[in-house]
């Protein structure tokens, strides 16, 4: 099947070779020309401009949008100013469930039709496949399946797949009407969150649990530890996360991550711990405050990004000053 993909950054170049690899025919496009050659040098078409991959495309045409959300409705919507009724546009970024659903009605008038594809995968989704979170038109949706199923998965376990349950077990749903892809996905992200927070937590008190080996400073301004007896394990995190992997009840994908990066660097000096947010961590909590849906977990782990850019700095410099003002209480650099 043909399909044009615009955005070939480290999601939407591997997802061309593994379409490719699996009998799909893809037209490419991207501002950067040498990432569109890198793929034409793999058998990828190339396109010049948005015009071009228009034109190299058979009706009715389906093009992939793989950009940044800040972007993807300003593409899509001149995209579509090329394109002709019956074509469809599919927007496999991040973006904000709503822009789909008000992208999908502007569009209706001209005969185009959007499908919205959460696609979770990451740089390792060209060897393990793509999870896809698919809304749209049912007939789009089941036109372009040849698609969806060879960026998904597929059957992990070996047996034969039974149509009567669906494409959930392939590793891709269609989740309901135009938003809805973008709907779960977003939820699926601020678990994400969460589950990720969890684990740095966890690791965090297991990083601490030497600390009655170390010496502390008597002072007002320094908390004791009480009973240092029962704080003097140094534990290989390492170690730790690696036995985790094998039969434990918190097992997954991002804990063998989690394993490997420590593995490599115990300390993770490296990283600076300034953890981003691109967008779907806010919008499930602001859907669960709208819907009324008590989220503290997930509402949680979005705050302790934002506190690992430095947004609490003002807080923490407030704290201190109300310190100083009743106590007579000065800063003390790495207090307990």
């Amino acid at each position: 099947m043909q399909l044009g993909m615009i955005g070939l950054g480290r999601m939407g170049a591997n997802m061309v070779r593994r379409l490719q690899a699996k009998g799909q025919d893809c037209v490419v496009y991207d501002l950067d020309a040498s990432a569109v050659e890198k793929l034409v040098a793999e058998g990828a078409a190339g396109a010049e401009s948005m015009a071009d991959l228009v034109a190299q495309l058979t009706p009715p045409r389906a093009i992939w949008l793989m950009l940044p959300a800040a972007i993807t409705g300003q593409v899509a919507r001149e995209l579509a100013g090329l394109m002709e009724r019956g074509d469809v546009v599919i927007d496999g970024g991040n973006s904000f469930y709503r822009d789909a659903v008000d992208l999908a009605a502007e569009l209706a008038p001209q005969g185009i039709e959007v499908i919205d594809t959460g696609t979770s995968g990451g740089v390792w989704g060209l060897e393990r496949g793509y999870c896809l979170m698919i809304g749209g038109p049912k007939g789009a949706v089941e036109r372009l399946d040849p698609i969806f199923a060879a960026l998904a998965p597929g059957d992990e376990t070996g047996q034969a797949h039974d149509p009567a349950i669906g494409t959930a077990p392939l590793g891709y749903l269609h989740c309901g009407p135009t938003g809805a892809g973008h709907f779960v996905k977003m939820v699926h992200n601020g678990i994400e969150y969460g589950v990720m927070a969890a684990y740095a937590e966890g690791l965090n008190v297991l990083a601490a649990a030497n600390d009655g080996a170390a010496s502390r400073e008597a002072d007002a301004e320094t908390s004791p530890l009480s009973n240092p007896e029962y704080y003097r394990f140094d534990i290989d995190l390492a170690a730790v996360t690696e036995v985790w992997r094998h039969s434990s009840v918190i097992g997954s994908w991002l804990l063998d991550l989690t394993a490997q990066a420590l593995k490599h660097e115990p300390k993770l000096e490296c990283f600076a711990g300034h953890v981003s947010d691109s967008g779907e961590g806010r919008w499930t909590v602001q859907a669960a405050v709208e819907t009324g849906v008590p989220v503290p977990v997930l509402s949680s782990a979005l705050f302790s990004r934002f506190a690992s850019r430095g947004e609490d700095e003002f807080a923490n410099k407030v704290l201190s000053a109300m310190r100083y003002a009743f106590g007579g209480h000065l800063e003390k650099t790495g207090a307990q």
